[in-house]
């Protein structure tokens, strides 16, 4: 006995998450984040037999700097969404312990009113410690999110710095939260980081906030003006919001609908998306390709005294990898 959830059937799985069965679909996830063969197998056949039921939902990425209350905010936008009649899903990127593998899973507590509504889902999915703290699945996993109904899907990172550039390229609209002060909203947050932004929201600008969140306003504004446009249709806003007390969330949501209008209207929605899958693709061959040539038994064999070498400068990294892949098998290109 393994101690593991028996699999259901490709049908059980596929019904469940049709008829939005909060139980099947957290074991769907469960089974797209599994690293085992035989589970990604059945995993790929479910979600090639729910894609068509993929693609209606916004796709809306949230990322801050540390304390500026993203679980608060998402809280509390998304309870103004179920009131607006939207079903929605929140994937919370959880930070992994670098020496156990564990997840802390926090978000969920912290949403204390979405996590009991019955039209909300939220799934804290650890980020397995790969590049950027991005869950593996994270992709599969809004897919499957969407097959189940819910027409807003909101990814929130662990905070800048922390991946916000994967998750920027899964979603339609990027969200950047930063602190109100009189130019501490700029601390900690990147040049990169403003450049992917759709919006920047001055988070808790309430009570003594309102007046610095202004102030903040007003320096990010004229930041914006040096950097250059992501999308031709659509000029990076900023806004002034508080997940206390639900100041500018309206305003936020109507913002991100005339940003989903602009660019279906212009084409660009369809390219995004379209390009994001290629993007997840190659994405996929690259990770895959690094784990063949890891479990490659000569390359296995060779690593720890080829690595060692180029630790101890007796020879290049050009010429370790071209020994390595020539290990593997790949011819050594011309330049």
């Amino acid at each position: 006995m393994t101690g593991r959830r028996p699999r259901l059937s490709l049908d059980a799985y596929e019904q469940g998450v049709r008829a939005a069965d909060r139980t099947v679909l957290a074991q769907a996830i469960t089974l797209v984040e599994s690293r085992n063969e035989s589970d990604g197998a059945l995993a790929q056949a479910l979600l090639t037999r729910l894609l068509p039921s993929t693609g209606g939902a916004r796709r809306v990425g949230v990322t801050g700097v540390p304390g500026v209350g993203k679980s608060t905010f998402v809280d509390a936008l998304g309870m103004r969404l179920l009131a607006g009649g939207h079903r929605v899903a929140v994937l919370a990127i959880d930070p992994s312990s670098t020496v156990s593998g564990g997840s802390i899973l926090g978000d969920k507590t912290r949403m204390a009113r979405l996590s009991l509504e019955p039209s909300a889902f939220i799934r804290p999915s650890p980020s397995g410690l790969s590049p950027g703290g991005i869950a593996r699945r994270t992709r599969e996993t809004m897919l499957l999110c969407e097959a189940a109904g819910f027409d807003v899907v909101i990814v929130e990172t662990v905070g800048v710095g922390q991946g916000e550039t994967a998750v920027a390229d899964m979603v339609d609209f990027f969200l950047v939260l930063a602190l109100p002060g009189a130019g501490d909203e700029l601390q900690g947050i990147k040049k990169g980081v403003l450049e992917l932004a759709d919006l920047i929201a001055v988070n808790k600008a309430d009570g003594d906030g309102e007046l610095r969140a202004r102030t903040a306003l007003g320096d990010l504004r004229a930041a914006l003006r040096y950097l250059p446009r992501k999308r031709p249709s659509w000029e990076p806003r900023t806004l002034a919001t508080s997940g206390q007390t639900g100041a500018g969330l309206d305003d936020l949501w109507r913002i991100v609908e005339e940003h989903h209008g602009a660019l279906h209207a212009s084409g660009e929605l369809t390219a995004l998306r379209s390009e994001q899958q290629r993007s997840w693709m190659w994405s996929l061959i690259s990770e895959r390709l690094e784990q063949a040539f890891r479990n490659h038994p000569g390359v296995a064999a060779q690593l720890p005294r080829i690595e060692a070498d180029v630790l101890a400068g007796r020879t290049t990294p050009t010429t370790a990898a071209d020994d390595l892949l020539a290990t593997f098998g790949v011819v050594r290109a011309r330049d």
